[in-house]
């Protein structure tokens, strides 16, 4: 590597962990997101960085916008995906995106989030993730965007209030998600219909994405009856599968293996003492070896 090279990767990895945080944010795929911090390189490398008097001002400019022309490109693929689609979970303990000191930061990359913000547009979901997440000024985002700090403003507003209309329905604590996944694993792994019941919501939902590649519902599983059902026909007395507690994305969650290998994720979000949400991945493509 040249002199010059070494001080451009430098000058990168100074900013790493937070250039990855938001590519990740604004994509849910660790994998696309180090995609788009490698070409965010190479744009570094061959600029005048003589020239660039802030450079996690232009590094984060550069990342957005590679980040945005991938979500929109992947879009349609999205239409040809089995199943629902969930972000990839990302070990965060450590984490690989910089302390998780600010509440805004650590929320920010829950599953939950990052399943909602796939409902908004792509500027939406940029300005949302760069305000809410990073508390950027409107200014400095619409440098970002190439629009206008105003249009940056009502999109950030239109991108809160769909977000709060979800996040209504997952506002427990972490020790509060912890005791309602561990109780909710164990009533299904001993087929205990009646505990599932209680520690669900009315109108509970429940997404697993197996992406086409393992066994997994196709299609959210909406009410507590199917959902319940479900996971005692799934995790019950006569199957066989291990437990591990670990966090991923800044919350509590568990990884079930089964005796043939299989492994997938667990996390729930809850409100009100009952659980509002569970999100399973098994996609094998999803979970590195790390989890």
């Amino acid at each position: 590597m040249t002199t010059e090279a070494a001080e451009a990767a430098g000058a990168l990895q100074a900013h790493r962990p937070m250039l990855l945080g938001l590519a990740y944010r604004l994509l849910g795929s660790r994998h696309d997101a180090e995609d788009v911090l490698q070409e965010a390189y190479l744009r570094w490398l061959g600029v005048d960085r003589a020239t660039v008097t802030e450079p996690r001002r232009y590094l984060s400019r550069v990342v957005t916008r590679l980040a945005l022309d991938r979500l929109r490109a992947r879009q349609k693929a999205r239409e040809t995906y089995v199943g629902p689609w969930l972000p990839e979970p990302v070990p965060t303990e450590p984490s690989p995106f910089g302390p998780l000191d600010r509440a805004e930061l650590r929320d920010s990359l829950s599953t939950a989030l990052l399943h909602v913000l796939e409902r908004l547009t792509p500027p939406e979901r940029a300005v949302y993730v760069l305000r809410t997440a990073f508390d950027l000024p409107y200014a400095e985002i619409a440098e970002i965007l190439d629009r206008t700090p105003e249009d940056c403003r009502q999109l950030h507003h239109r991108a809160t209030t769909r977000v709060h209309q979800e996040r209504r329905r997952f506002t427990a604590s972490r020790a509060e998600r912890e005791r309602l996944l561990d109780a909710f694993l164990a009533a299904a792994r001993n087929g205990d219909l009646a505990t599932l019941t209680s520690l669900v919501a009315a109108d509970v939902t429940a997404w697993n994405d197996g992406g086409g590649r393992v066994r997994s519902a196709r299609n959210p599983l909406r009410g507590a009856d199917r959902v319940v059902r479900f996971y005692a026909g799934v995790y019950g007395p006569r199957r066989e599968w291990t437990a591990r507690r670990l966090e991923l994305n800044g919350e509590p969650a568990i990884l079930l293996t089964r005796a043939d290998g299989g492994r997938y994720t667990m996390t729930v979000t809850a409100a009100d003492g009952r659980i509002t949400g569970v999100y399973v991945v098994g996609n094998p493509e999803k979970l590195p070896p790390v989890v």
